[in-house]
Order: structure tokens, then sequence, then C-alpha cells
């Protein structure tokens, strides 16, 4: 089993930054890569971001390029968001997960641990 605890979320101001934090323990060994996805209000759960564990490829939704940046630190099995220029519409329950799979994905089922979520809230 592997545990995710995320944590940095909070309040900002649309143009303001906040990172996340997910931090990984247990059978860390298993893990392929690492996702984000978020969850606005009445909406479907959708991909943000993810990084290989090895720190050595990202991949970013197109609404987030170029204003989130995925990474990871190894001797703390954590991975952060580090997300700027934020937005109303980033609003949401953020979501970190696992997988333990060979290839990053965009596809909630190819991750097989989730965490409990830390809320987002960007004011205009």
């Amino acid at each position: 089993q592997v545990q995710l605890v995320e944590s940095g979320g909070g309040l900002v101001q649309a143009g303001g930054s906040l990172r996340l934090s997910c931090a990984a323990s247990g059978r860390t060994f298993s893990i392929y890569a690492m996702g984000w996805f978020r969850q606005a209000p009445g909406k479907e759960r959708e991909f943000v971001a993810a990084i290989r564990w090895s720190g050595t490829s990202t991949l970013y939704s197109d609404s987030v390029k170029g204003r989130f940046t995925n990474s990871r630190d190894n001797a703390k099995n954590t991975v952060y968001l580090q997300m700027n220029n934020l937005k109303p519409e980033d609003t949401a329950v953020y979501f970190c997960a696992a997988s333990r799979g060979i290839i990053l994905s965009v596809n909630r089922a190819a991750y097989d641990y989730w965490g409990q979520g830390t809320q987002v809230t960007v004011s205009s």
C-alpha cells in the first residue's frame, strides 16, 4: 500500500501562487508516476499534471501548461505542484495520486492510490 498526504491548499487572489505538496509513504518503490487531478463542484475530476517518480518526465493539461510546474524531492518522497498565475477557474479540490503503471497517464483509472484532497480557492 501507498499512503498519500496532500497539503498546501488555501485561498489566493487571481494572479497569485500556491505550492501543493504530496508526501508518499509505504511501498513507494512500487510507484511509477505521480499525478495531480482536480475536481470543481458539479464537475468531473480532471487531469492536471503528472510526473514520473524518477522525475525524468512530466505531463500537463493544456489548461495549466506554462503556469503549473511539477517537481519531486527524492529524499522526502514528496512531489510538488507549483501553481502560478492562478485563475478563478482553477478553484477545485486538488488530489494527488500514485500509479504503478508503466506510462504517464491522464486517465484516472491508471492511478492506484489517492490522497484525501486539498482545497484551492482563487478569488477574482
